[in-house]
Parts: structure tokens; sequence; C-alpha cells
């Protein structure tokens, strides 16, 4: 086992052992990546803010802390529960392209889609940032605090400078290449040439001063010296320049949209609808594994890890030829939830073998025909659970993509690299491909920010992950083992993890599941054993109060009065 898997291990058992002995918080809990984000955002409900309020708080010190993964330079989904209405409401807050995108803008000369890594650093990738429109969207509607006093914990924090984290520490370890961009070289790196190490006093003056402009009108993201200076870094990147204008930035719109819902066993559940893939994803896995006994889904075991592959695949067929931005392609989105579609698809499933790379099934209420994506997609994100003192829940995931994003910064902050989220393949033997790229399209995403309620109505957890198309599984495998297993989620947030995207199955590595791997080939599977780092934060509603749980495999933790 390496180092790195052996802290982790032993973080997972001392992150249980504490969750096992701790008392419930009887009023209120925020689990994010980061202390010092989870730190702002109960900061902001002892102060009397809402849930919103803590999640605006959490990702402006997000920003700052674990800028690998997420901020304002970035998009976000929040889904909301609203125990007042007893409605359940999500916001859009993903990223646009520009109005210069074309359909075959990461295809090379001959037509030939262009290496991910290729395309990524630079500002062709860029779509415009969503986070600040959607959290001033959110916040108009269920905050409480004024918007400006949810900033001073990341302005303060910002400017006093903060320990660098054992994660930020280790990405800048872990992808030395970086340091070859201008404004990675100048923010993280000293003048031997050597990165930042965890625990050394980073400060991001400019950042404080990017945020009290927002802090005294979030309008000032979009238009003013902050949008020039993102026009500036996309069409002056060092590699990969961009066609965006400060056009595209003052047309962005936040969306508040109905989140999809279905149910599994007792529970109903809700997620995000396009343009995430994340919410049906996940819903069409836990209606397709319903048909097996909970015996059956025991987390890591043989048969759960098999029979979660096999349903994992098929939802994955679907996703890479339905699933895009719905306000530009026709999603069968009632089709691909059907009960009886989701009975025969899981029809499909051989308990005994391994059913190998799934066809996209044929949904009913279909009014177009598309060809399947094949281009990857890559891991990154951050995410958050909260719930404040009058019951108002937000599970809210939020990304620059890739690590770093586009690895170009303006105004002290990462620009995202969503637009490589996209198809690099608009067409696919003849057939259009539903996510390729298009002017105001939104790229499709995984994200799957959820919110469980119990056979009365009442809120039971919020969940949710990072991990590029990993999220679909993680988030999934979570239910699963709360719901059929009964884990806390401190133990669920430790599970390892198996990932299926209609490949070859993926075990975490050097872990107990990786155990099944000689059981898994002979049932027909092709199994790979690779590191697997999610980010689930989660909040369970318990007698007494909340208890929440966070992945050790981050710096994050679960904090709760």
């Amino acid at each position: 086992m390496t180092p790195l898997r052996l802290l982790i291990a032993a973080a997972v058992s001392l992150a249980c052992i504490a969750t096992a002995q701790a008392k419930p918080a009887p009023h209120e809990m925020i689990a994010s990546a980061n202390p010092y984000a989870s730190a702002a955002g109960l900061k902001m409900m002892r102060q009397g803010g809402s849930a919103v309020d803590a999640a605006i708080a959490a990702q402006m010190v997000l920003t700052l802390v674990e800028p690998e993964s997420s901020g304002i330079g970035g998009g976000a989904f929040l889904m909301l529960y609203d125990p007042r209405a007893k409605k359940t409401t999500s916001f859009d807050g993903r990223e646009i392209a520009p109005a210069s995108a074309t359909p075959t803008m990461f295809q090379d000369a001959s037509g030939k889609p262009r290496g991910h890594f290729d395309v990524i650093p630079g500002g062709l990738s860029v779509g415009v940032p969503g986070v600040v429109a959607m959290m001033e969207l959110a916040h108009k509607r269920y905050g409480k605090l004024p918007w400006a006093k949810l900033f001073e914990p990341a302005i303060e924090l910002a400017e006093k400078g903060f320990p660098v984290g054992r994660k930020l520490a280790a990405t800048l370890r872990a992808y030395p290449q970086m340091g070859r961009m201008p404004d990675i070289k100048r923010y993280f790196y000293h003048a031997d040439g050597t990165p930042l190490a965890q625990g050394e006093i980073l400060k991001n003056p400019e950042l404080a001063e990017t945020l009290r402009a927002i802090a005294k009108d979030p309008k000032a993201f979009y238009s003013g010296p902050i949008a020039q200076a993102i026009v500036d870094a996309v069409q002056h990147a060092p590699i990969n320049p961009g066609g965006m204008q400060l056009s595209d930035l003052a047309a962005y719109q936040a969306k508040e949209r109905a989140p999809v819902c279905g149910t599994y066993r007792i529970y109903r559940l809700c997620s995000m609808g396009p343009p995430s893939s994340g919410g049906i994803s996940v819903l069409q896995i836990l209606g397709m594994l319903e048909r097996f006994p909970s015996k059956d889904l025991q987390p890591d075991t043989l048969s759960e890890v098999h029979l979660f592959s096999e349903a994992s695949r098929l939802a994955f067929a679907d996703r890479a030829k339905y699933i895009a931005d719905s306000d530009v392609v026709s999603v069968p989105i009632a089709g691909l939830l059907d009960r009886d579609y989701l009975h025969a698809r899981a029809a499909l499933i051989d308990p005994t073998k391994d059913m190998g790379t799934a066809e996209a099934g044929d949904p009913p209420m279909k009014k177009a025909d598309y060809a399947p994506q094949r281009t990857p997609q890559l891991p990154g994100t951050s995410h958050m659970s909260i719930v404040d003192r009058n019951g108002q829940v937000v599970s809210m995931t939020t990304t620059v993509e890739f690590v770093f994003g586009s690895e170009v910064m303006a105004k002290g902050f990462f620009l995202n690299n969503q637009l490589t989220d996209f198809s690099f393949d608009s067409v696919r033997d003849g057939k259009p491909v539903a996510n390729a790229p298009a002017p105001g399209k939104r790229p499709m995403s995984a994200m799957a920010p959820t919110i469980v309620f119990d056979s009365h109505g009442r809120f039971a957890f919020a969940v949710g992950s990072p991990g590029g198309p990993a999220i679909i599984p993680y988030v999934a495998e979570t239910l699963v083992a709360m719901i059929d297993g009964k884990l806390s989620p401190q133990a669920a947030a430790a599970l390892p993890h198996h990932v299926n995207p209609n490949g070859p199955t993926v075990l975490e590595s050097d872990t107990s599941v990786d155990a099944l791997a000689a059981q898994l080939t002979a049932m027909g599977h092709t199994v790979r054993m690779v590191p697997l780092e999610s980010g689930l934060h989660i909040i369970e509603k318990v007698k007494g109060g909340y208890i929440g749980g966070a992945d050790p495999r981050r710096d994050g933790d679960a904090e709760g009065d």
C-alpha cells in the first residue's frame, strides 16, 4: 500500500471512530471539502444565516483554499429544499459556451478530435463562469444575511493567508507540468522552481480585492474590470487563446430549474437535471437495482459490485447518447426515468456474468436520435452539504472542471476548462452528437447533488461528490450503502469505490474492494485497479439532530451546532 493510501486508510479508521462517538448537532451542520470553508459556512448560520448563505460563504473560501477544484471562475449546481413551502428546487450555474464556439472547435485541421490534454490549458476551453450569478439568484430567493457579509471570511483569509492544505500540496506535486503555465508558476512556485509545500502560508490580496468588488455588487463580475480581465486572460492565454467577449459575460443568466426526482425503496430522491446527466443517471441506476433484494446489495460485496456495475453500464450507455443541454436539444427525461423502461433495462442484468459493453436503450417519448458521445470527461470538482436551523437544505456541487481548470488566472482566481465537457465529435456515423459544442450552450455535466426524503416526505439526507463522470457511481453507491447497507454518513463517505462507466470495472486500489478482482474476472469483467479520489460530503437527519460525513480522501470535515 502506498504512503498516501496508508494515510487515507488511517484517516478512514479515525473518522469512523470519531463519528461513532460524536453526538448529533441539534440545530445546523455543514460538510465541505475544507475546514476553513466549513467554518465560514457555520459562522454565517450562527449569525442567523440560511443554508444558502452558508453555501455562498463556503464557496468564496474554497475559491482561495481549494482552487484546484472550484471557485468563482467556474460553475455549480445547487439543490435546495425549502421546508416552509415543502418545495425542492435547483439552481443552474453551469458555464456557457461563448458566441465564438463552434461544433468543430476541438478538432484539428483534418477534422479529427484533438487530444484532451492538448486543449485544456489556455483560453479555448473556458466557458462563461456561472457561480456568482447562480449564487446571487439563490440568495435573492433564499438568503437571509446581507450579501456583502457572506464574503467577509474569504476576504480576511485571502489577506492574512492560510496554510496550504494536504490536498493542494499533493496536487502541485502530482502535476509538475502545470508549473510551465505562467499563472501557476507565479502563484504556487518559489523562485527556485519548487512548489508550495503543505503548511506554507499562501496569501491572495488580488482575490481579496475581487471579492470586495463582488460583495458590493455581484454584477461587477460580469462587467467592468473583472470581466475585462477574464476576457483578456482568455484571448491572450499563452496557449490555445479563445474568443470570449465582454458581451458573453454580460449575457450570462443563471436559472432556477425543476429537479429530477424518483424513488428507491421507501425513499424519494431529487437531484440535478440537464444540463447535468448526474440526476438522471443516478436515478436510472437505482431504478434498475430496485429489482434486487437489499441482501444482494450490501456494500462492497461481490454481488453488489457486479450488480451495480451492470446497472451503471446501462445508465452510462443512455447518458452518452441522450443527455445534453435540454435548452438546446431534446432530452427524453421522462422516458429515461420511466419505470417500465427501467424494469426492461434491469431485465438485461444477469446476476452471474458481466454483459460487456452495453448499448443505449430506446426510451419512450424520445423525439430525436443521436450518436453516442465518445469523448472522455475528466475528474475534478468539490461538494458541500448544508442544513440550517430552520431546516433549509443545500446540496451543492461546484467545479472549475479539471485540476486548476484552464490553468489560467484572472484577478486572483482560476478560470474553468468546462468546455472540454462537450463532445469533441460533432457528428458520428452521420448522426449529430447531442453534447456537441454550440454558442450559448451548456456542456453536459455529471454533477449529482442529491436530497433524499423518507416515506413521510421528511428530509433524510443530503449527498454529493466530485469526480467527473465517477460522480454518478460515487453518489449512487453512497445511496445504496446508506439505504440498503444502513451505513452512517462517515462510513459511507469512507467506503472503497468501484466504478464502471460502460467499460472496465474499476476498483479502488489498495482497499478491501480490490480483493474481489479475481472473482469479478471469473464473471467476465475486465478489471482495473486504480486510485479513485472522491470527495463525498453527507448530512443525515437522525434523532436529536444531524450527523455528517466528510470524505477522508480530501481535507474536509463536518461541523455543526
